[in-house]
């Protein structure tokens, strides 16, 4: 398939404004989207799952796209099975996949949906997973700032590569933030950690942190980036910055997953 981002989408609010978000950002690469459904084996006919219109779930939300954004290339497709399996499948080759982080028949209390966190956890595409209206509201756009969390001892490729190009594709800073702990010494030091050890650790840190954006920056000579190095742990910190930006970006892995439980923006999560 190749160059097309793909959306899943039910009848939840979530879902719709992640298909928002999918469409502003397939008009910002330039691609075409993909609007699918996914029906459960032996479930009601999509065609009655919309009151009083006669359409199924992928083309209404297509029609409710196309109204807002006319000069959008996109399609649908309506598909049975097992929705993560589905849309991993189906999500081969595409750019990007988006979906609401918990879908219709999520549970109240349960933050990511077995949908999203099969995706996330499992697809070879990066996932965007909107937590809800207000996120899906937003950008992308040229407002919209672009974070990455980066382990400067063992950096992400696809993370930082998907943020920046993000960040370039928006005209917006990349704020690069790496999360640090203070090193297993301290805890056995009888004393308080002294300021200048922490200092001196902490320029250690902004050292690593610098070395592993080299590459990127070179590459990328035009994008603003703004290096954040913080004594926190990696959700907390990542977290935090979600309140003031647009899409975070993060790796597969732990961190990502404890993200998503507790983020305010949209999230990128990269196989690699």
């Amino acid at each position: 398939m190749g160059r097309v981002i793909i959306t899943g989408v039910d009848r939840s609010a979530r879902s719709r404004a992640a298909a928002d978000w999918a469409a502003r950002e397939a008009l910002l690469r330039g691609v075409p989207l993909l609007v699918v459904h996914v029906s459960p084996p032996g479930g009601p006919d999509p065609a009655e799952q919309w009151p009083y219109r006669p359409e199924n779930v992928a083309d209404r939300v297509v029609a409710e796209l196309v109204g807002r954004h006319p000069e959008l290339r996109v399609r649908s497709r309506n598909l049975t099975g097992t929705p993560g399996p589905v849309l991993r499948a189906a999500a081969a080759d595409a750019d990007l996949v988006v979906l609401g982080l918990r879908g219709e028949g999520g549970h109240a209390g349960v933050p990511v949906g077995s949908t999203a966190s099969a995706l996330a956890t499992e697809c070879a595409r990066p996932v965007v997973l909107i937590p809800g209206t207000l996120a899906g509201e937003g950008p992308p756009g040229r407002a919209a700032g672009v974070t990455v969390g980066i382990d400067a001892l063992n950096p992400s490729d696809g993370a930082v590569g998907l943020a920046i190009e993000e960040a370039r594709l928006r005209g917006a800073r990349l704020h690069a933030v790496h999360a640090w702990t203070l090193p297993a010494q301290a805890a056995l030091r009888p004393f308080p950690v002294l300021e200048e050890d922490r200092a001196a650790w902490e320029d250690q840190e902004v050292q690593r942190l610098s070395d592993a954006l080299r590459p990127w920056r070179a590459k990328y000579p035009d994008v603003d980036v703004l290096e954040d190095v913080v004594l926190l742990p990696p959700t907390e910190a990542l977290t935090h910055a979600s309140g003031g930006t647009g899409l975070v970006v993060a790796g597969r892995g732990a961190t990502a997953v404890d993200l998503l439980r507790h983020t305010r923006c949209a999230v990128a999560v990269t196989p690699t």
